[in-house]
């Protein structure tokens, strides 16, 4: 499994990336993709909406289970992953690449101090 440095991690699973100013990209895990198996669906109704820190986002839907989607910071969801739409394996696949899920603005970027670091969360999965 991998863990790229340049992410913040949370311990639901999630991953988040700063793209500039207040910009956030975020996705789940390789080890949460993993976990799930062959993801069939994403669903997010929350977009345009201002949401906190730990606030279900949406669900992402497997072959054999549902499982909520977290906020990783405070903030407001821009936009869904369009190519999710017709190719969710896209999260199996490339979970840090073309797999992303949404993109935010992030109320405040200081909240990212109390996510994990990449090498604090490979320390949470094992």
């Amino acid at each position: 499994m991998s863990f790229p440095d340049n992410l913040y991690y949370t311990k639901d699973h999630e991953w988040i990336k700063i793209e500039g100013g207040n910009i956030a990209v975020i996705g789940i895990t390789d080890f949460a993709q993993k976990e799930l198996g062959d993801i069939v669906y994403v669903e997010v109704e929350t977009v345009g909406k201002a949401l906190e820190a730990e606030a279900v986002f949406g669900t992402v839907e497997a072959v054999k289970t549902v499982s909520d989607l977290y906020l990783p910071v405070a903030g407001t969801i821009k936009e869904l992953n369009p190519a999710l739409a017709s190719s969710p394996d896209l999260v199996n696949t490339d979970p840090y690449g073309a797999g992303w899920m949404i993109k935010m603005e992030v109320s405040n970027p200081a909240d990212l101090e109390g996510l994990l670091s990449a090498s604090a969360y490979q320390a949470v999965v094992g």
